[in-house]
């Protein structure tokens, strides 16, 4: 099995911004953590802080043959149609996921765009939402 993690802006700042909201954890941590926890799973890794960068890597996911993916596509999700496009674009399964709950968070992040072109939204488990994401796509 093959899935691709995507994170979108300001997610390589994990364990320094905002920690109060995001925790402590680097991005580096967690893609170790993934590793580790699914040693069977073949996980490509890819973060940008620029939106085109994020398309094409969507894009192509297709030709790679990814059969899933974990996309966390920060501020984006509540701004970008071209993504939502490039991910409904694909015939690969999308999950969306956010560390922090977008739900109590404020009114503008209320909305994903990304998430309509997706199977399933985890928001506010933190870190850990990544982990059930994957799952999903392992069982």
């Amino acid at each position: 099995m093959k899935i691709a993690v995507i994170n979108g802006p300001n997610l390589n700042l994990l364990g320094s911004r905002e920690p109060e909201i995001y925790g402590h954890q680097t991005l580096g941590d967690l893609y170790a953590q993934l590793d580790s926890s699914f040693p069977d799973v073949e996980l490509s890794f890819f973060q940008s802080n620029h939106e085109g960068e994020l398309i094409d890597f969507i894009q192509d996911c297709q030709q790679e043959g990814f059969d899933g993916i974990v996309i966390n596509p920060g501020a984006y999700a509540h701004t970008s149609i071209a993504l939502a496009d490039a991910l409904q674009s694909i015939r690969i399964p999308a999950i969306e996921v956010h560390i922090s709950n977008i739900y109590r968070r404020e009114s503008f992040r209320h909305h994903s765009y990304t998430a309509a072109a997706c199977q399933g939204t985890i928001s506010g488990l933190g870190l850990r939402g990544y982990h059930l994401a994957i799952q999903y796509f392992v069982n």
